[in-house]
């Protein structure tokens, strides 16, 4: 178990903190702490606030996704998708919102937004090399395996 600490914001009582939806859930929704409703239109995007900061242990990050009703039934996503919290980050976490969608979509106070998934993140060593090894594969890169 890895202990994360959630602090709420000043004026930020009445905002939900994260939370699984279900006892299996990967993600914990996270939600809006706008003042007003907020309207994002076609096309537009949005930083919005979720009235939360956190301290997590340097074996975590947070990813920031997407939640699929909202993707599904209004086009709304997660630019930057998924975006990464770092363990020594300790402000606001906010949600880069887009409406992807053909109609307006109004944000309200306290609506579910995202959702935060914790990843392991492996303690990892560059070095530079002068020669890679071989593989089958090769350079091959985007479409190399055909459609």
């Amino acid at each position: 178990m890895y202990p994360v600490q959630l602090k709420r914001l000043p004026g930020n009582e009445d905002v939900p903190l994260p939370k699984r939806m279900s006892d299996w859930a990967a993600g914990f929704d996270i939600h809006a702490a706008v003042s007003e409703p907020l309207t994002l239109a076609p096309g537009q995007r949005a930083l919005v606030p979720t009235g939360f900061a956190m301290a997590m242990p340097r074996e975590l990050e947070a990813q920031v996704r997407p939640r699929s009703g909202l993707a599904l039934k209004h086009g709304i996503t997660c630019l930057n998708s998924p975006g990464t919290i770092d363990a020594d980050y300790r402000g606001e976490v906010k949600v880069l919102l887009v409406n992807l969608g053909q109609e307006p979509f109004a944000i309200e106070r306290g609506e579910r937004i995202a959702q935060l998934v914790f990843q392991l993140v492996p303690q990892v060593e560059l070095s530079e090399v002068s020669e890679l090894p071989d593989t089958d594969r090769g350079a091959g890169g985007f479409g190399h395996t055909g459609k």
